[in-house]
């Protein structure tokens, strides 16, 4: 069975990746300045794939025992068998090291953070009197810079606020002036289609009434009236629409 296809070197290669990625991953908590969220978050992250890891490879180990009890019928020999042991143990061997690391940071830091406690605690009987002066002067000095920067910030909130305010006014002084317009637009038309429907009623009488005349008329007489009838027409047209 070639390599390609044989299952250890299939398992082997993707264990060998989740190392890589482990020690990628343990020299940027190097990195990384203690008692930080982001140092806490990484460091369970590290011992929990360190756990994986290790689990894996005991289970890989597992595979090469039972394929020792009878290799031929695995198609490998006593110098595979043991090339395979070889690098489940240098594997083990890596995990083990960056899980100590990061096991004894953690140690130190949580000491670190006791002892911290500790001395929070002491009387303050205990401390020099030169050490609760400096402490009282860093704590006034730490006040009023927050104090300082809450000001400025509840400023430029206040700017901001105003800025705010002066666009929604402008807005609606906009769309106060856009329903004006739409009013004076409005009126118009309604004025226009009055004028319209009053000269229709108009024409409609002039062309009833020429219609009576030419029934009357004689054909002479119904030239000229046609001609008198379009020259008032034109003129009525110019007074409504031209005027």
């Amino acid at each position: 069975m070639s390599k390609a296809q044989d299952p250890f070197y299939i398992v082997k290669e993707e264990i060998q990746e989740s190392i890589d990625k482990l020690q990628s991953s343990f020299h940027q908590w190097e990195r990384i300045l203690p008692d930080t969220g982001e140092q806490v978050h990484l460091t369970k992250e590290l011992l929990a794939n360190c756990e994986s890891i290790e689990w894996q490879v005991d289970e890989l180990n597992k595979t090469i025992d039972v394929a020792a009890r009878d290799p031929s019928w695995y198609g490998i020999d006593d110098r595979e068998l043991e090339s395979r042991r070889r690098w489940t143990t240098t594997a083990r061997t890596q995990v083990g090291d960056v899980k100590k690391s990061v096991v004894a940071r953690k140690e130190n830091g949580n000491s670190t953070s006791a002892m911290r406690r500790e001395l929070m605690k002491l009387p303050i009987s205990h401390q020099s009197d030169r050490s609760y002066q400096y402490g009282a002067e860093d704590n006034d000095d730490f006040i009023a810079s927050e104090s300082d920067r809450q000001m400025l910030l509840i400023k430029q909130q206040d700017e901001e606020l105003d800025e705010l305010s002066a666009s929604v006014e402008r807005i609606g002084g906009v769309g106060l002036t856009i329903h004006e317009e739409l009013l004076a637009q409005e009126k118009i038309i309604d004025d226009l289609g009055f004028e319209i429907d009053s000269t229709t009623n108009r024409l409609d009488f002039v062309q009833k009434k020429v219609a009576m005349v030419m029934k009357k008329a004689s054909a002479k007489g119904q030239i000229m009236m046609i001609l008198f009838l379009l020259v008032l027409f034109i003129i009525l047209f110019i007074l409504v629409f031209l005027t």
